[in-house]
């Protein structure tokens, strides 16, 4: 069965995947986490995961060495309006995606492009990189997640045990959606690449 075929039919995929679980496993695995919340935590190393409090607070990204900034709510309207130009006097490479966080947003067309920027950013060891959005709980904390599934090769389960050992996430239902379907097509791909 190809990828495509699954998508258009997630049903297909489901039978092929049992283990995959539903979205209301998901949302138990998470509730199971982190119970107070931070400003920002290290979530893996030399990435923070971390609020919009955070993200405009120069003093504090300086002191804690961020290079790199993914913004998972760019814009102007309910989001985190900063921008690359909010960080022209200090020396970073700002990253922004504009996403709603509403369960009907699509963010899995934004999960290879912000995979590829956390991945670039982390291949040299003196970066440190902020990765938020308004709370730090659900665009940023997805973002994240398809970043550990897609370059560490995790489940979206061991994703999730992961970030929330080290802080308080809470993905829509519609992102956990999303994960669980980039779960099964990376488990398709790999299934699809290992010798028979």
């Amino acid at each position: 069965m190809s990828m495509q075929s699954t998508m258009n039919n997630p049903q297909g995929a489901y039978a092929i995947f049992p283990t995959i679980p539903s979205v209301k496993d998901l949302t138990e695995v998470l509730y199971g986490g982190k119970r107070f919340g931070n400003h920002v935590d290290e979530v893996w190393p030399n990435l923070f995961i971390g609020d919009m409090q955070t993200a405009k607070d120069k003093y504090n990204l300086k002191r804690l060495g961020i290079t790199h900034i993914l913004n998972a709510a760019e814009g102007t309207w309910n989001n985190v309006d900063t921008g690359a130009g909010y960080y022209g006097d200090m020396d970073v490479v700002y990253y922004g995606v504009e996403a709603e966080d509403v369960a009907t947003f699509d963010l899995s067309q934004h999960f290879s492009s912000a995979a590829r920027f956390i991945e670039e950013t982390l291949s040299n060891p003196q970066n440190k990189l902020l990765v938020h959005c308004v709370m730090g709980r659900s665009r940023s904390a997805t973002l994240f997640l398809a970043y550990l599934m897609i370059c560490e090769s995790m489940t979206v389960v061991d994703a999730i045990e992961h970030v929330k050992r080290r802080r308080r996430i809470i993905p829509n239902w519609g992102f956990l959606k999303q994960l669980r379907e980039l779960d099964m097509q990376l488990l398709q791909q790999r299934d699809s690449t290992e010798p028979r």
